[in-house]
């Protein structure tokens, strides 16, 4: 492979938040970034070298933009996975790997791989058709979830009781048991061409009840020891048996009882990671060019106390952005604003993220609280 630092051209599939912030990293290597999005106005399109305005599902269009690089990767799952097996055979390096791809695109296949792998979760049922989750003996409450194209609390629904069926996805889902849990966890991993390994330390999160999106996120965890080193323990069992090459996110439940399930896994740098762009040594995103380029991985410890909040776009607003409140957060001490470069905002979009650090926790979750309260954006 060609020196990331010199001639080699780096693919992305995706130009969203997170292709931006590997950009803004990647920067500081002297690479040549390479992006395609369907958006013409994609959070990348003004940070790469060249921007592709296509359709990242279209066979051609993926393969076309695949054949004029060294190395893809991507900052989104929905790709089109044969265009990048076909890519792989062809001498384009595509990591992580397009089986790994191809498996976590489906959570069916995805809980299947968890129960073959020895790798604990919740009870599940894969279901092709609405007869079957009308036939099913699963006990109620459970939950639904779409086997393809869910993403950030979308194709995920509650069925409460057999009323509830009217309203349930026909498409091919799984469903699984209600988690009666403690605290939502996640560990990001990554690993090398090597076979290298290393785990950013656990991170809790907070959900909004309503958009079932991460909005608040603490680091480091303050939970037992050896419930950490579970968790983390984990998330390199599932990298190796993958054999995945790049960052792998483990989204986890921590039960009353003090057990992990293993939720949901994600290829690629993710929201639960944000903070570790100034919380940690080394950030999310550099470590991801650091596995992709198998380069020796690098310090995950973690500098300060961190604690994440995402900027969604507030109910009633939509249109041209504006963030109410940006002078009164700038002015608090250790506030990091991350703004995606999104012109418009709708309810509930990710439109940026802010990270809090302070030596005193209590001190760095009393200003997220702040951050939380007081800077909104509208239109």
């Amino acid at each position: 492979m060609k020196a990331f630092y010199g001639d080699l051209k780096l693919g992305i599939l995706g130009g969203g938040q997170l292709g931006r912030m590997l950009i803004q990293q990647a920067i500081n290597y002297n690479v040549n970034i390479k992006v395609l999005d369907p958006d013409r106005e994609a959070p990348c399109r003004k940070l790469c070298d060249e921007f592709i305005q296509g359709s990242l599902s279209d066979y051609e269009t993926v393969y076309n933009f695949g054949k004029k690089v060294d190395l893809l990767t991507i900052e989104i799952e929905k790709v089109n996975v044969d265009a990048l097996e076909q890519l792989e055979k062809e001498g384009v390096i595509v990591y992580p790997q397009p089986r790994v791809i191809r498996l976590i695109q489906d959570k069916g296949l995805q809980k299947q791989f968890f129960k073959e792998n020895n790798i604990p979760t919740a009870p599940f049922k894969v279901i092709t058709s609405p007869e079957q989750l009308r036939e099913s003996e699963f006990a109620y409450p459970y939950i639904q979830k779409l086997r393809k194209d869910g993403y950030d609390g979308k194709g995920v629904y509650k069925v409460t009781d057999e009323t509830y069926l009217t309203n349930a996805f026909t498409a091919p889902s799984i469903i699984e048991q209600l988690i009666d849990f403690e605290k939502e966890i996640a560990v990001i991993v990554a690993r090398n061409d090597k076979g290298d390994v290393s785990t950013f330390p656990v991170v809790e999160m907070e959900f909004n009840p309503q958009a079932n999106l991460v909005e608040f996120l603490i680091s480091p965890s303050t939970l037992p020891p050896a419930i950490q080193q579970e968790a983390e323990r984990i998330a390199k069992q599932i990298a190796d048996s993958l054999k995945i090459v790049g960052l792998l996110a483990v989204e986890m439940f921590l039960t009353k009882d003090g057990k992990i399930l293993v939720n949901e896994v994600a290829p690629r740098p993710h929201n639960s990671g944000h903070q570790s762009i100034e919380g940690n040594v080394v950030s999310q995103f550099e470590q991801h060019l650091r596995a992709i380029f198998n380069q020796p991985l690098g310090n995950t410890a973690c500098i300060n106390n961190a604690i994440m909040v995402n900027l969604l776009g507030e109910q009633g607003y939509e249109g041209p952005a504006i963030y109410k409140g940006m002078e009164q957060v700038l002015n608090c001490p250790g506030v990091y604003i991350h703004l995606y470069g999104k012109a418009l905002t709708k309810p509930f979009r990710k439109m940026g993220h802010v990270t809090i650090v302070d030596a005193d926790r209590n001190k760095a979750i009393e200003k997220a609280k702040f951050v939380q309260n007081t800077l909104k954006v509208i239109a």
